[in-house]
Parts: C-alpha cells; structure tokens; sequence
C-alpha cells in the first residue's frame, strides 16, 4: 500500500517504521508520519510524537473525517543536524464537505527524536 503521505513510497518503506518506533530524520519527516496517522487513525503515535510541554492528555479523533492528500509547502531548518524545525503544510480532507487545513508546525529535536511541538 502507498503510504498515506504521499511521499510515493509504501507505506512499510515510509511512515510505518516511524509509526512503529523509529525516529524521524527530519521535521518533515515527522510531519509525513504525523499527517499518515491522522489518516490511519492512529491517535497513540500523535501522542508520542507530541512534545510533552504541549501535548494535550487525550486526543478524539473525528472518525467522520478521511485525510487523503498532504502538499508540503515550505521548511526552515529541521534536518538530521537540527534542533528546531518548521514546516508548513496543506492537507485535504473529506468529511459531511472537503476542506483544507493549511497550518505552519513547529518542532524540535531532543536526542535523536523529533517532536511536534505547536502550530503557528
């Protein structure tokens, strides 16, 4: 199966070792796999990957809504070297209506793994 990210990948080459335990090189990577768990339904791994200074203590995801395409728009530093992050994003969803979300995220790195940390 493609991974949801719509990086071209298969999902087993792309997020799902991040959704299984591996961390992100990147913040954009982070992004990717953030964005295929909201697709997947995969609250858990939104969690963890939420920097615990903003992560809220449960998260309800709207079943109603299916996320099916994510446009990478731009990114400020958040490579392997990197401690700090932003990537801004489009994605589409379909629900009762299709709408967008686009939204400016900020990360950091702490050891060697990424985390989201707020929009902006």
């Amino acid at each position: 199966m493609r991974c949801p990210c719509g990086s071209g990948e298969t999902y087993a080459n792309c997020c799902g070792p991040l959704h299984g335990g591996a961390p992100a090189p990147t913040a954009e990577r982070l992004m990717r796999s953030r964005f295929s768990a909201f697709a997947l339904g995969d609250a858990g791994y939104l969690l963890r990957s939420w920097h615990p200074s903003t992560r809220p203590a449960t998260l309800d995801l709207d079943d109603g809504l299916r996320w099916y395409r994510l446009d990478i728009d731009a990114t400020q530093r958040g490579g392997p070297f990197d401690r700090e992050g932003v990537v801004a994003f489009t994605a589409y969803y379909t629900g009762t209506e299709r709408g967008v979300l686009q939204e400016t995220s900020t990360f950091v790195k702490e050891g060697r793994d990424w985390f989201y940390v707020a929009s902006v």
